[in-house]
């Protein structure tokens, strides 16, 4: 049975992985502009966001919960950071603001799931709207401008190659070798797959919920920061729509939303398909309400699949 998972999950991220092919070939030949170093180098830093944010999703999902909140998380984030910076001029404060910031709001979505047993749906439902209204009241619903160390980790490049790809790449392989190589990686994808056998094996459920999402707040700060800094202002309304692109990367990534499967490497590659699909309405000249569109339809398409293959392995 796990070897039949594990070549499911291996055959969602090949056909993920030849769809990023196909739309990155057909986007080759229809307009000339793709691979410009200026478009790829924009295709770059949008994927790295997403791609941030959805490693922290994804731990969240795999242990059987969602975060909503982390577009709204990117938005309150980035404006502690900037706020931070343009009270003390530090950037290592401005830095620790904005992290910390997420860290608390996952934190407390953590506590809100596990101690007061509110469904996940529901408590990161709740904290969107109350993140995104901390950002609002603190800002006046005007943008604050960020520079220095974020502008850098946003915009900035070494050897040519933008920082936040280079910062994507790094925390990938890290949460990768995390996920699989320690125990609690393990813990993790063992509480997903069956929260009360993991309960009666020993492992404290309520700490790995609670790490989770704990993750997620983080990753989505950091996020928060280094689209703020490739813009160099902290809009309040910064992230909106995003939790739409991390979890639909996120789950073509072949995670599944009932917990307990997924793999870093999936992930990584549907945030590069979400990030090019994007770009793709761009260049093609598509209307940006397709956009929403088409988020939409990838997620229900990516779930109906996952589900079949679900009903076909309990058949089996």
């Amino acid at each position: 049975m796990l070897a039949q998972l594990k070549g499911v999950v291996k055959q969602r991220e090949f056909s993920i992985f030849m769809m990023l092919l196909f739309v990155a070939l057909y986007l080759t030949f229809a307009n000339d502009y793709f691979l410009s170093q200026r478009n790829l180098m924009n295709v770059g830093r949008q994927g790295a966001v997403v791609a941030i944010v959805a490693l922290g999703q994804a731990l969240v999902i795999i242990a059987r919960g969602i975060d909503l909140s982390v577009g709204s998380i990117i938005g309150l984030s980035a404006v502690c950071a900037a706020i931070t910076l343009e009270a003390t001029g530090v950037n290592v404060l401005a830095l620790g603001a904005g992290l910390g910031a997420g860290l608390c709001a996952g934190v407390l979505n953590g506590l809100m799931v596990t101690r007061f047993r509110i469904n996940p749906f529901i408590a990161t439902l709740g904290m969107l709207s109350v993140a995104r209204g901390v950002a609002l009241l603190m800002t006046g619903g005007i943008p604050v401008a960020l520079a220095g160390w974020a502008e850098v980790l946003g915009s900035g490049r070494l050897w040519d190659i933008p920082i936040s790809v280079i910062l994507m790449v790094a925390l990938a392989i890290v949460v990768h070798l995390f996920a699989t190589r320690s125990v609690t990686g393990r813990e993790i994808y063992a509480v997903g797959d069956n929260p009360k056998a993991a309960r009666l094996s020993g492992i404290n459920t309520i700490r790995i919920r609670m790490m989770v999402f704990a993750c997620s707040g983080l990753l989505a700060g950091l996020g928060g920061i280094i689209l703020a800094g490739n813009l160099a202002s902290a809009d309040p309304n910064l992230g909106m729509g995003y939790e739409l692109d991390v979890i639909a990367a996120v789950i073509l990534g072949g995670t599944a939303l009932s917990g307990g499967r997924g793999t870093i490497a999936g992930v990584f590659i549907g945030a590069m398909l979400m990030a090019l699909l994007n770009n793709a309405f761009v260049l093609l000249g598509i209307s940006a309400y397709w956009q929403v569109v088409t988020k939409g339809l990838v997620i229900i398409l990516a779930v109906g699949i996952d589900g079949l293959q679900r009903r076909n392995e309990a058949e089996e």
